[in-house]
C-alpha cells in the first residue's frame, strides 16, 4: 500500500528568487476598510470564544457605521447624485466632440442660421440671418445621453427612416417650442433635421440639429431663406409669375415656365384686408377668393376672356384654422388644367403668352354656348358669363 503524506508532509512550494526578503505590505482597498468590523469579531471570536449578545449587537452597529461612512465618502468623491443629469450610458460611452462633422455644425445652437451649396451639404456654413440661408437651427440633441445601447460606441449610423423617426420625437415639438406655440403645419416651413454624416459618426459625434426649412418635392431645402423665421409670414405661398413643375400628373417645384407645369401664380390675395375677426370659414373664404381670383387672373392675363380661350381652371386653395391661429394670412390664385382622369395636365409656356397643354395648342370652346373648365383637384370653377 502507498505510503499516505500528511499534509505537514506535503512539498513546500518552490522558493522565489527573493524569498529572503521581507514581504511588502499591501496598501489598504475600500473593501479591506469595509471589513475590518468583520475582521475585529473574527479576531475577538478566535482569541476568546462565542461572544456575548451585547458585544455582537456593538460589533453590527460598528459595521452598519462603517458602511454608512464609506458610502458617504464615495458620494462626496465623485461629486454626488446629479438629479440635473441622468447617464444613459456607463462610463467611456461616446461622446459628442462637436467639430468632426465641420465646425459649423458642431458650434450650431438654437437661433443660428445655416447654409450650404454642395449636395451632401459637406460646405455647410454659418452665416447671418439676416443673408440668405437653408436652415435655422431650433434645437441640438446630443444622442450620447440616449437610454440604451442603440447610439453608443461602435453602433451602426442610422438609416434615414431611422433619422426621420428621431425628427418627429425631438424636432417637431423643438420648433413649436421655438416658435411659441404657432408653426403652421401647413405653412412654407417644415421641420428638418441635419446629421454629423456617417465619418462623423463612426469618430464618435452623436449630436442632431433640429431645424426649421423651405422643402421640394423630395424633402431637401431647396429654397433660401432671408432673416429669421420667427419673423417671416409662414403662409405657402409662391411669388407671382412662379410655376410649379409637374410630374405624374402631381406638382413638384418652381420650374421656368417654358418646362412642363401643373400651374401658374396670377396673385397673392392677403385675406386679413377682409377678414379682421377670427378664423374665416372656408365657404367665406371661397365667395371672397372667386371674386378676388378673377379680377386677379384678368389683370394677369390681360383680357377678361384669356381664361376662358386658354382652356384654364381657375383656382385656390384655404386657410384652416391652425394655419389662421399660427398668423398665416395669405393665399395664391393659380391658373392650371385638370387631367382627363386625375390631376393636373402639362402646360408648356407662360399663360401670359401662348401655351400648350399636353403637347398640344389650346382649342378655344365654341362661342354658342356656355363653357365651364373641368376643375382641379380642391378648385372651386370661376363663374363664367352667359355670352351674349
Amino acid at each position: 500500500m502507498p505510503e499516505q503524506k500528511t499534509p505537514s508532509q506535503w512539498p513546500a512550494p518552490p522558493s522565489s528568487s527573493r524569498g529572503s526578503e521581507p514581504p511588502r505590505r499591501r496598501k489598504p482597498t475600500a473593501l479591506d476598510n469595509l471589513l475590518t468590523p468583520f475582521r475585529a469579531v473574527e479576531a475577538k471570536l478566535d482569541k476568546n470564544g462565542p461572544l456575548s449578545a451585547s458585544t455582537v449587537r456593538w460589533g453590527l452597529l460598528a459595521m452598519a457605521g462603517g458602511v454608512t461612512l464609506a458610502v458617504l465618502i464615495t458620494m462626496f468623491v465623485s461629486n454626488g447624485f446629479d438629479s440635473n443629469r441622468v447617464k444613459a450610458h456607463a462610463p467611456g460611452a461616446a461622446q459628442p466632440t462637436g467639430a468632426v462633422a465641420g465646425a459649423a455644425f458642431g458650434t450650431a445652437k438654437e437661433g443660428d442660421c445655416l447654409t450650404w451649396t454642395k449636395s451632401n451639404a459637406s460646405d455647410l456654413s454659418k452665416v447671418e440671418c439676416g443673408s440668405k440661408h437653408l436652415f435655422e437651427v431650433t434645437a441640438d440633441i446630443d444622442l450620447s445621453k440616449y437610454p440604451g445601447k442603440e447610439f453608443g460606441p461602435g453602433s451602426r449610423f442610422p438609416d434615414s427612416l431611422r433619422f426621420s423617426e428621431l425628427r418627429d420625437e425631438h424636432c417637431v415639438s423643438a420648433a413649436q417650442e421655438y416658435l411659441g406655440g404657432r408653426l403652421d403645419p401647413r405653412g412654407k416651413f417644415v421641420v428638418g433635421l441635419i446629421n454629423p454624416g456617417e465619418a462623423g459618426w463612426k469618430a464618435g459625434e452623436r449630436t442632431l440639429r433640429c431645424g426649421l426649412q423651405v422643402s421640394g418635392s423630395q424633402g431637401l431645402a431647396t429654397k433660401p431663406i432671408t432673416g429669421s423665421v420667427r419673423d417671416i409670414n409662414q403662409s405657402k405661398v409662391y411669388d407671382v409669375g412662379t410655376c410649379i413643375g409637374i410630374k405624374s400628373n402631381l406638382p413638384t417645384d418652381p420650374v421656368d415656365c417654358a418646362q412642363p407645369h401643373a400651374f401658374e401664380i396670377v396673385s397673392t390675395v392677403d385675406l386679413a384686408t377682409h377678414f379682421t375677426g377670427g378664423p374665416p370659414s372656408k365657404d367665406d373664404q371661397d365667395k371672397f377668393m372667386e371674386d378676388q381670383c378673377a379680377k386677379d387672373a384678368t389683370d394677369y392675363l390681360g383680357a377678361p376672356d384669356a381664361l376662358r380661350n386658354k382652356t384654364l381652371t381657375l383656382f385656390w386653395d384655404a386657410l384652416d384654422t391652425r394655419s389662421w391661429m399660427a398668423g398665416s394670412r395669405s393665399l395664391n390664385c393659380l391658373v392650371g388644367k385638370g387631367a382627363d382622369q386625375e390631376g393636373f395636365a402639362a402646360i408648356t409656356g407662360s399663360a401670359k403668352g401662348d401655351i400648350q397643354v399636353d403637347g398640344q395648342a389650346p382649342v378655344p370652346p365654341p362661342n354658342n354656348g356656355r363653357y365651364t373648365p373641368p376643375p382641379l383637384p380642391g378648385a372651386v370653377p370661376p363663374v363664367i358669363p352667359q355670352p351674349r
